[in-house]
């Protein structure tokens, strides 16, 4: 008997086994072929997303059902991308964020929100409680088709897409005010055990404190005793277990998942393992994202659409033009150029994921109709696919730039490298070239496509990709190297990815390249084998060079290379010993310090 019961329960389970492979086979195989065909046409993943799911959702072919369920499970990819958003954001840049976020932000959800709430009043015979509830959801934008744009553009960490961020964040933390209107206007009877507004608020407070005292106590020190065993698995189980247990509290709380999230990332901001967090975490959201946009496709009730197309063709447009120029006004308000402002007004006016969850939360409330829900709903999805239009206008504008091209090759098929070397400019190309001239097999690294294209034509094969992070040097072979070399260009080499490198690496030589005196005094020496100046030694060939014009004797020319060169050495350890650029400013060369020259003859004489 236990026996047949097993089987019966077998069967029963492979035949729901099954139904979901032949989902997973549409909904996948739809996904690849539309989001190919729109990438071909420049179009973006997204639209295709949304065609796909409309194509093969219960209102296309019906191929695949059950929308909402999809989207339920799809929502965790917002939940990965804002714990993503929150690892790039340290608490002190936050805190330099805080105008854009509490200004421009809160700006733009109250004049937005109302804006739309007028045109829904002129556009329909709704109630004012009911646009309310459907004006103000719509006022928000979509962070889950923004966030990921200016990441794959390389936008995030510029003043637009700072700006971007500061609003779509003060969006998700609106999401609990904007359910407690529609719990305010509501016409179905008071649940008896929901918690008063106040009361959410000390609840978000309480949680967010938690959340950090947990995240310096408790994921601090079990992220190093993961890093112990050098296990990727381990990592990958540790990030999802973070991102899972900040969106589980703040959701039992009744508050916002993402923001749950987001407060886990920016716990995790200033830890070593950020980039390998990072990584790991990435191909979940990715897949949950494109799922997310999928299950939108599927939910839109193309009959809805039919019957009144002139009215959500029309809605979508003024949607669009209303939240372009507001946001407009607002960032030059703020400040912002004419035209970055214009760019940011595109960046942000479609509608926005939450819309759906404010929709739904509107007909619980018996605010609107479900055939209302499905009509705005078609209005926000519409908006969605406005997007990659917008953003090839806003690249003539200059606000947005191309993303990386395809033809890019990534350093995973790179052969056996002796020595790896990240950053091929001017500095780069001869430190690998005198490497090469010993016979040692060098994989070059840099992720500017123009300066690849332009290595490619003297021979040089340089792959595409962020040599800071350990991942993508992981791929590149960096365990069996014997060293890493950090020829970039600029200040991005700091503490946090040298801590990440070196414990991912512990048996590899780690030599870098700095900017100047503070970004060598800003990194700590015991991480690194060799650290050198960018300007240092041209500089004092060239002094070197002059003295001998003014016919300075060698012999001299040398003693004062070797007194700078001691004085330098000693002042840069007085100055990081005390934390200040001033100390030791007594050990530097003056007019009335110059070197005795014990009677020598000196230029001139």
């Amino acid at each position: 008997m236990a026996a047949e019961k097993a089987a019966e329960e077998l069967g029963g389970g492979h035949g729901i086994t099954g139904e979901l492979m032949f989902d997973g086979f549409i909904l996948l195989g739809a996904s690849l072929g539309f989001v190919l065909l729109f990438r071909r046409l420049g179009l973006g993943a997204v639209l295709g997303y949304l065609i796909a799911g409309i194509a093969i959702g219960p209102f296309g072919l019906a191929l695949v059902g059950r929308g909402e369920s999809i989207l339920s499970v799809a929502e965790i990819g917002i939940v990965l991308l804002l714990f993503l958003v929150g690892l790039e954001l340290a608490p002190a840049r936050l805190w330099r964020l805080r105008r854009d976020i509490f200004g421009l932000g809160l700006s733009q959800v109250v004049l937005c929100g109302l804006a739309v709430t007028g045109l829904v009043l002129l556009g329909t015979n709704l109630t004012i409680a009911a646009a309310l509830a459907i004006g103000l959801p719509l006022g928000l934008s979509s962070t889950a088709q923004v966030l990921p744009l200016l990441q794959s553009e390389g936008r995030l960490n510029t003043p637009l897409g700072e700006r971007a961020f500061s609003v779509l964040l003060f969006q998700d933390l609106s999401i609990v005010p904007l359910l407690t209107v529609v719990a305010v206007l509501s016409r179905a009877p008071a649940d008896p055990g929901a918690p008063p507004g106040w009361l959410l608020a000390i609840y978000a407070v309480a949680a967010i404190v938690g959340l950090v005292v947990a995240g310096r106590y408790i994921l601090n020190p079990l992220l190093a005793l993961v890093g112990r065993f050098a296990e990727r698995e381990l990592f990958i189980v540790t990030g999802l277990f973070t991102v899972f247990a900040a969106a589980a509290l703040m959701d039992s709380l009744g508050l916002s998942m993402a923001l749950g999230a987001f407060v886990a990332g920016v716990m995790l901001a200033d830890s070593p393992y950020r980039h390998e967090l990072e990584a790991d975490v990435d191909p979940f959201r990715s897949i949950l994202l494109g799922l997310f946009f999928l299950a939108v496709g599927m939910m839109l009730d193309v009959d809805v659409v039919l019957a009144q197309p002139l009215f959500v063709i029309g809605m979508a447009a003024a949607l669009v033009v209303t939240k372009v120029a507001i946001i407009f006004g607002l960032a030059m308000a703020f400040g912002v150029r004419a035209r970055a402002a214009f760019v940011l007004g595109l960046l942000l006016s479609q509608g926005g994921e939450f819309a759906f969850v404010l929709f739904t939360e509107a007909e619980r409330a018996l605010l609107v109709t479900d055939a209302a829900s499905s009509l705005f709903g078609a209005v926000v999805t519409l908006s969605m696919a406005t997007t990659p239009f917008l953003m090839a206008l806003a690249k003539r504008f200059g606000g947005v730039r191309a993303s990386a091209r395809d033809d890019m090759e990534g350093p995973e098929d790179a052969p056996t490298p002796g020595a790896i070397v990240v950053g091929h400019g001017r500095f780069g190309q001869t430190v690998a070239q005198m490497l090469t001239g010993a016979n040692i097999p060098v994989t070059l690294i840099d992720s500017k496509p123009d300066q690849i294209d332009l290595s490619g034509e003297f021979g040089r094969k340089v792959y595409f990709g962020d040599g800071l992070r350990v991942d993508l040097l992981r791929e590149a072979g960096a365990e069996h190297a014997s060293a890493i070399l950090f020829c970039n260009d600029g200040t991005d080499l700091d503490n946090h990815r040298l801590d990440a490198v070196r414990m991912a690496f512990p048996n590899v030589k780690i030599l870098a390249r700095v900017f100047d005196r503070r970004h060598l005094l800003g990194l700590e020496q015991g991480q690194l084998d060799g650290v050198f100046r960018e300007v240092l030694e041209s500089a004092i060939a060239m002094a070197r060079k002059a003295m001998e014009l003014v016919d300075l004797d060698e012999s001299l020319i040398d003693r004062v290379e070797e007194e700078y060169r001691k004085r330098d050495c000693t002042r840069l350890a007085m100055q990081s010993a005390e934390g200040s650029l001033h100390a030791g400013s007594e050990m530097s060369f003056g007019a009335a310090d110059s070197l005795d020259f014990d009677g020598a003859d000196k230029p001139g004489d």
